[in-house]
């Protein structure tokens, strides 16, 4: 009597990862669709020979839709969305391995790894002057104000010039990595009465200015590791006569008189005198004439 006897293979086996416990570090500038862990890294095997079904998910809120997987049998975690360094820094995936559909009714054994990203910042922000106003909600973009300053007429400082809103002052917005920024005219200095002090920005006279003219400079800020980072302010210098005299008002105290009841922007006038609006007079002796 011959017996054939068959064996049935029962679903007695999870899936298994190689690595229960992964850490990749990501560059803020990473192409989309790029790898980001490879396929040997994340394939599970099952002693029961089952195809495995692949889910991936984001536990770190804020962070989904930036990393994928190339397929529901494919576990290779590719990037998905272009990645910000300002936004996050870092997130925490889970890569499921099950050995059968999500949708299966079938009893289904099921195997985890996790997958730690770390996104390093890079270099992708041109410098900023600051002060400077952000005009976009995610803060990547920032706008100087133009810079002011006055300088006397044949008359050469020797300090470095005050400057509005403040002296002249760039930074690298990547700021973990903070590369050294160098300073340049590069237009608006056509008499070379100026120069800019390369690592601080202070602006001087190398000789005197002889035109009651504005000179409107053109000042780079360029990182020193790159240089096509870099970004260009303006800077306007007035010339203007010098003054050896403080205004001063003609009289130290000025009385008024008001009615009650006046409507806004009425007059107040002198008092003793309801005819005569009260005038608030100012003098300067560097223009008598005045």
């Amino acid at each position: 009597l011959e017996i054939v006897v068959t064996i049935v293979n029962v679903n007695d086996n999870s899936p298994v990862f190689k690595q229960t416990n992964l850490t990749e570090v990501v560059p803020e500038d990473t192409k989309v669709n790029a790898t980001i862990v490879p396929l040997e890294d994340l394939s599970a095997s099952d002693a029961d020979l089952d195809t495995i079904f692949y889910e991936l998910t984001t536990i770190v809120p804020g962070t989904d839709g930036y990393f994928a997987i190339k397929g529901v049998n494919n576990p290779e975690i590719y990037l998905q969305k272009a990645l910000d360094y300002e936004k996050f820094n870092f997130t925490t995936l889970v890569l499921y391995a099950r050995d059968r559909p999500v949708d299966s009714n079938d009893i289904t054994n099921t195997a985890t790894a996790t997958i730690n990203i770390f996104i390093e910042q890079a270099d992708t922000k041109p410098p900023w002057f600051l002060p400077c106003t952000f005009i976009n909600t995610d803060k990547s973009i920032c706008i100087s104000s133009p810079y002011t300053g006055r300088v006397n007429i044949s008359e050469m400082s020797t300090e470095p010039l005050k400057l509005e809103p403040g002296p002249i002052y760039a930074i690298d917005p990547d700021y973990t990595l903070n590369e050294k920024i160098v300073y340049s005219i590069v237009g608006g200095d056509t008499d070379n009465v100026f120069s800019v002090n390369a690592d601080t920005g202070n602006l001087t006279m190398n000789k005197a200015a002889t035109a009651p003219d504005s000179y409107l400079l053109q000042v780079m800020a360029t990182q020193v590791n790159n240089i096509q980072k870099y970004s260009i302010a303006t800077v306007e210098i007035k010339v203007i006569n010098k003054s050896d005299y403080l205004p001063y008002f003609e009289s130290r105290i000025y009385y008024g008189t008001v009615s009650v009841g006046l409507a806004p922007r009425s007059f107040v006038f002198q008092a003793g005198d309801p005819s005569s609006p009260l005038m608030i007079t100012a003098m300067d002796e560097d223009f008598p004439d005045v």
